[in-house]
């Protein structure tokens, strides 16, 4: 193992993303990042802009005689997001990341290593900065904040890209060309709630749904595991309807995008049923490890009688709440008939939360169709209008729709087969690109995202595989010289 990056090839690259791993970026705190690039820009005499949000573009001219080609912009987000093991000791604010070389990869001691987008990123400054290029006139487009919302983004003003087509650098998978994002949108209900004492001849349980993946709410959705609330919205109803319980408290996930692990909740049962509600909980627990079995070996679900004074949500409201979020539609909606593979639309239950006077319920819908998203993102909020709830929307982003006659696919494919002698996988992402926002904003640009191989992105397991960042490299310093004339 070796704690320098700078033997790694392509050069360039690896010395601008070790400058990065230097200047602490997480998040909404990039600021040490963008002054290096500021200055990056200034020592080179390259011309760049800044606009209100932060975000940041930089503009080479062309090589002479090249001068008639379009416009390429290459385009990564500065911010990384901060993860770390619990033994670790680290300040994303202020230190840097300790990466080091492992064999074929390149991690980080403990922490993210924020190859997503650095690497990316790294690219980009380091095609503006090489003199033994041929190419036409270039833009780099550095976002900020992409990680909490793609508000660098969303940001963006018109005329601030000039650029005729966009090769956005922040896909993770080497030999693979994205064409295509999801966009997303939350849908919000809040269920307000009156308390009411508990009957005296009842018993409060406290069951648990435990032991899940959960996962990427875009990525993971169509990998068939379990939604905790969803699972413990299926066994209330059950138990709701058998043999009439109140709630007291539901409780589960914790992210928007992410698929919930645990939920947990306090009802009350009538005592004379205690044991017949014990085996429904034992034999739905049978029923869902064996529909589960594959993908969720360590699902638990467990009900526990416990000493509680808490009072109950009244009947009504109680019923409601326990009935929508069972109807409300959750994971695959749609899978695209362009691309194999490709889940189209999406939604995931993704937080159940019970405060002092209410229930609050965040769900989030994915979709490639701008028009399928505001579909299923109504449907969801139809049901639970219909059990009283208030309901609000997220502003969301736009997806980016596949367009396989795309110009720089095509010439990139022709690049790709002409160096490796195989075509290159044409692929679409269930998640957000900054890509959708973008084309939004400039809809004349022609865009595509690809990246080297980067695995265990957001969690402290980050690494990127170096033989594929030289690949990537290659790709686009040989895409530079099949871009044509305008």
């Amino acid at each position: 193992m070796s704690n320098t990056l700078g033997n790694l090839k392509p050069e360039l690259l690896w010395k601008h993303f070790e400058e990065i791993c230097k200047r602490p970026h997480p998040s909404r705190n990039e600021k040490l990042v963008a002054e290096y690039i500021i200055d990056f820009a200034r020592k080179n005499s390259l011309d760049y802009s800044v606009d209100k949000f932060g975000n940041i573009v930089v503009r080479k001219p062309a090589t002479p005689g090249k001068e008639n080609l379009m416009t390429v912009a290459f385009q990564g987000h500065l911010d990384m997001v901060p993860e770390k093991n619990n033994d670790v000791k680290h300040n994303f604010d202020k230190d840097p990341i300790q990466a080091y070389v492992d064999g074929d990869w390149v991690k980080a001691k403990g922490t993210t290593l924020g190859s997503d987008n650095g690497i990316g990123v790294a690219a980009a400054l380091a095609i503006l900065e090489s003199k033994d290029l041929e190419h036409g006139p270039i833009e780099a487009l550095f976002t900020l904040d992409e990680e909490t919302g793609l508000n660098g983004a969303q940001a963006l003003e018109s005329g601030f890209l000039k650029a005729d087509i966009m090769i956005n650098l922040d896909s993770e998978e080497d030999g693979a060309f994205y064409i295509g994002c999801a966009g997303g949108q939350n849908t919000f209900a809040e269920f307000k709630t009156k308390t009411t004492p508990y009957k005296e001849n009842t018993v409060p349980l406290e069951v648990s749904i435990t032991g899940l993946k959960g996962g990427h709410s875009g990525l993971d959705i169509a990998s068939g595991r379990g939604n905790a609330i969803k699972l413990m919205a299926r066994l209330l109803y059950n138990l709701n309807e058998k043999f009439g319980i109140t709630l007291s408290k539901i409780n589960g996930g914790s992210k928007h995008n992410a698929i919930p692990r645990e939920a947990f909740a306090l009802i009350r049962i009538p005592k004379k049923n205690y044991l017949d509600v014990l085996d429904t909980v034992s034999k739905f627990e049978s029923a869902v490890q064996a529909e589960l079995a594959t993908v969720e070996p360590s699902l638990q679900v467990i009900a526990k009688k416990v000493q509680s004074r808490a009072k109950v949500i009244d009947k009504a409201a109680s019923d409601k709440i326990i009935a929508s979020l069972f109807g409300i539609q959750n994971g695959v909606i749609k899978m695209s008939a362009d691309i194999e593979g490709l889940v189209e639309t999406s939604s995931n239950l993704a937080v159940v939360v019970t405060k002092q006077n209410s229930v609050e319920v965040i769900t989030s819908q994915r979709s490639s169709v701008e028009s399928e998203k505001y579909e299923i993102s109504d449907a969801i909020a139809a049901v639970f209008k219909l059990a009283k709830a208030k309901v609000n929307f997220g502003e969301g982003y736009p997806g980016w729709k596949p367009d396989i006659n795309s110009p720089i696919l095509k010439i990139m494919k022709g690049v790709y087969k002409h160096m490796y002698g195989a075509e290159p996988e044409i692929k679409a992402i269930h998640a957000g690109l900054e890509c959708g926002i973008i084309k939004e904003k400039f809809p004349h640009i022609d865009m595509i995202s690809l990246g080297p191989t980067i695995q265990g992105a957001h969690s402290p397991d980050e690494k990127v595989q170096i033989s594929t960042v030289q690949k990537f490299w290659d790709i686009l310093v040989n895409t530079l010289k099949a871009i044509p004339s305008k």
